[in-house]
C-alpha cells in the first residue's frame, strides 16, 4: 500500500521492492575479503527498477505502522533491547537498530526499531561495529511493530545515506541460502562443544543427545514451584509474569479460579497426546504460567498470525484454528516449540514431535506453523527474561538448556531459512 506523505515532504513508494543495499566496501566482498554471499530474506521479491523519491522521516515512519513496505532515513542512536530501553554501548548482540531524526536523540517515543536478519548483522549489527553509532543511514523493511514499539521487520535492505551503490538480490531460481550469523554462549566450548560447526539433521541430532542428557525430570505438582522461580517478574519478586498476557500476578495466586494463573503449554499436551505425566509433559522448558481464561482461550489451537482480538490478552489474536501470542514474546514461543521438537524425538516411549505447515493438527504430534514460527524467532530476538529463565532451568530444575535460545541462528541451521 503507497505512504501518502504531505506535499511539503516527498512521497517514498516502495511497492513489492526488495533492493539490496550495502556499503561500498561490502559491495563486491565480505568483511573477510572473500565473495559475498547471495542473501535470502523474507518476504523478498525479484528487485525491479525503481523511480525513487525522499525516503521517509523516522516521524513520518513511526506514523506509519500500517505494514507497508518504505525507506526510511534515520541515525543510528543505539541498540533496542525492551520496549523503553536502548542501550548506547555495550551492545549484547547484533539483532537491532534504533534510529532516530537526530543523532543526539534520547527519547525512545522519537525511535524507530529496526530488525536486523541474520544476514545484515555482521555489517550492520551494532555489537560488531559499533562504530555505527552516529551514522545516517537508509533501511527498508515493514513498518510494523517490533519489540512491541513503532518499527520495521522483515527488513531487506541497509545504505549509508546517500550510497549510490546498490546490489539486487537474486532471483528466485539463483538465490542461495546464506550462512546465518553466528552468536556465541558460554557454554559452546563445554555444554555445545560437539554441535558447534553442525548443521541440518546432524545438528538436530546432536543437540538431541546434549539436551536429553543429565536431565531432572520433574513431576507435574513440581512445576507449580518451579515456575515460581523461572517466571519470577524481575521488578516483584513475589509475582510471575503470565507469557501470553505480561501480567504480573502473586505467585500464590495460582489454580483454576478465574483471574488466578495456572500452567500453559506451549506445546499443546494433545498435539502428541502426551497430557500430563512426567516426560514432555513436565518439561518447563514450555510450561509458563498463563491466565486461566486466556489459557482456555488458547486451549490446543496451533500458532499463527491472525485472528481477533483474545480478552485480557493485549495484542494476542485468535481464530478458529490458530492463536497469536504478543509481539513481545513471539519469538520465546517459536524457541519453546523448537525446543520441544529436537528434545522430543521420539525416544523415551513418547509420541515424535514435530512441528509442520498445518494449523489443523488436532491430536497429531505435530504443531505449527512452521514458516510463521521461523519468523517469529528472527522477529523478536531473546531477551532478558528468556535468557534468564534458561539459565534458572539449567542450574536449578531440568539441567539442560533450551539451545535456540543460546543460538537461535540454529533455528535455521535446522529447519531452514
Amino acid at each position: 500500500m503507497p505512504v501518502v506523505i504531505p506535499r511539503r515532504r516527498l512521497a517514498a513508494v516502495v511497492t513489492g521492492l526488495a533492493v539490496a543495499l550495502v556499503p561500498p566496501s561490502l559491495a563486491l566482498s565480505s568483511a573477510a575479503g572473500s565473495p559475498a554471499t547471495a542473501l535470502t530474506l523474507p518476504h523478498a521479491a525479484t528487485a525491479q527498477a525503481v523511480t525513487a523519491a525522499a525516503p521517509l522521516t523516522v516521524s513520518q515512519a513511526i506514523g506509519s505502522q500500517t505494514g507497508q513496505s518504505a525507506t526510511v532515513r534515520g541515525h543510528v542512536v543505539g541498540q533496542p533491547t525492551a520496549t523503553s530501553t536502548v542501550v548506547r554501548s555495550g551492545f549484547p548482540n547484533d539483532y537491532a537498530l534504533a534510529i532516530a531524526d537526530s543523532a543526539s536523540e534520547t527519547s525512545t517515543s522519537r525511535m524507530l526499531y529496526v530488525q536486523i536478519p541474520s544476514a545484515f548483522r555482521s555489517s550492520w549489527g551494532l555489537k560488531t561495529n559499533p562504530s555505527l553509532m552516529g551514522r545516517q543511514v537508509d533501511v527498508t523493511g515493514s513498518l510494523s511493530a517490533y519489540f512491541s514499539h513503532p518499527g520495521m521487520t522483515a527488513t531487506t535492505a541497509f545504505a549509508f545515506s546517500g550510497t549510490p551503490t546498490t546490489t539486487p538480490l537474486p532471483t528466485t531460481s539463483t538465490r542461495t541460502t546464506p550462512v546465518p550469523t553466528s552468536t556465541t554462549s558460554p557454554y559452546d566450548s563445554t555444554y555445545y562443544a560437539s554441535a558447534i560447526g553442525k548443521t541440518g539433521s546432524a545438528l538436530h541430532t546432536e543437540l538431541h543427545r546434549i539436551i536429553s542428557s543429565g536431565v531432572t525430570t520433574l513431576t507435574y505438582d513440581q512445576v507449580w514451584t518451579a515456575l515460581g522461580d523461572t517466571d519470577q517478574d524481575p521488578n516483584n519478586a513475589g509475582n510471575v509474569i503470565e507469557v501470553y498476557s505480561g501480567r504480573s500476578i502473586a505467585k500464590s495466586d495460582n489454580g483454576g479460579g478465574v483471574d488466578q494463573w495456572n500452567r500453559e503449554h506451549v506445546w499443546a499436551k494433545s498435539h502428541g497426546d502426551f497430557g500430563t505425566v512426567n516426560g514432555p509433559g513436565t518439561d518447563v522448558h514450555h510450561l509458563r504460567p498463563e491466565d486461566v481464561t486466556v489459557n482456555s482461550t488458547r486451549g490446543n489451537l496451533d500458532f499463527d498470525n491472525g485472528g481477533s482480538a483474545v480478552a485480557q490478552c493485549t495484542g494476542c489474536l485468535s481464530d478458529s484454528d490458530s492463536f497469536q501470542p504478543r509481539d513481545a514474546v513471539k519469538g520465546d514461543v517459536a524457541r519453546m516449540i523448537f525446543y520441544m521438537a529436537v528434545r522430543w524425538d521420539g525416544g523415551d516411549g513418547f509420541a515424535d514431535l514435530e512441528p509442520n505447515s498445518s494449523v489443523a493438527n488436532g491430536t497429531a504430534p505435530y504443531l505449527g506453523k512452521l514458516s510463521v514460527l521461523k519468523q517469529w524467532n528472527l522477529q523478536d530476538p531473546p531477551d532478558a527474561f528468556e535468557k534468564r529463565r534458561n539459565q534458572v532451568i539449567y542450574d536449578t530444575w531440568q539441567h539442560n538448556r533450551n539451545p535456540f535460545i543460546d543460538h537461535p541462528e540454529w533455528v535455521t541451521a535446522i529447519y531452514g531459512s
